[in-house]
């Protein structure tokens, strides 16, 4: 087995050292963070750090990267409180990689790919139009994270959508008849596929499948 220590890590090439940190944590979500600044400039990005942090309420968050360049999604989020989450699949994955470009904030990736502004509900900022599965938030609250000078967004959710068929009798979202791809590292997208799901694990209790119980389409 290979072995590194942390100034080995620390001497590696820049791009090599940045690929190998990256994919480290295993596979992680997809989406495409999209937001509206005041003057009504667009802007769409891929983020790969999203995450579940509460379901009453329900709250997500999400790690932006240090303000000493240009972030238009910060801006935005500074000024206008919202922004949407938007799960990324295989079809849309080179114009959801695309919107890793750095654009001038006067730019809209929107315009930039073949992905779609959709406005529902009122909802100030975008939806992306082709993502099946698509989150309202409200920034409810951030975090500076000093180690790095990132910062942990909280948003909660107000608005909820996804396509039909993918929701099950319990309530789970299927994320596999949505097509919604991982990102291993910076650059690798992956498809998903099940491969179990388990009743909720008690003490000295088997651990059983459900998924031939459980996988049935809510309607």
């Amino acid at each position: 087995m290979n072995y590194l220590n942390k100034e080995k890590i620390e001497d590696l090439e820049k791009l090599y050292r940045v690929n190998l940190v990256n994919s480290l944590s295993g596979y992680k979500s997809a989406n495409l963070i999209a937001t509206k600044s005041k003057d009504e400039i667009t802007n769409v990005a891929i983020f790969s750090s999203v995450i579940h942090l509460g379901s009453n309420p329900p709250l997500l968050g999400f790690i932006l990267r240090p303000t000493s360049v240009d972030r238009n999604t910060y801006d935005n989020l500074v000024s206008t409180q919202q922004f949407t989450v938007n799960h990324i699949h295989k079809d849309i994955i080179k114009d959801a990689h695309h919107t890793s470009a750095k654009y001038d904030g006067k730019i809209s990736e929107f315009n930039k790919t073949d992905l779609t502004e959709e406005y529902k509900k009122s909802f100030y900022p975008p939806f992306v139009k082709e993502a099946k599965i698509q989150i309202g938030c409200k920034m409810v609250n951030y975090y500076f994270i000093k180690e790095n000078n990132c910062r942990l967004i909280i948003g909660e959710i107000e608005h909820l959508f996804y396509e039909d068929n993918i929701q099950q009798n319990d309530g789970w979202l299927d994320l596999e008849k949505a097509q919604s791809v991982a990102i291993n590292g910076l650059d690798a997208y992956a498809e998903t596929q099940l491969l179990d799901r388990f009743a909720y694990a008690r003490p000295n209790e088997e651990v059983t499948s459900i998924t031939d119980e459980k996988r049935k389409p809510s309607h």
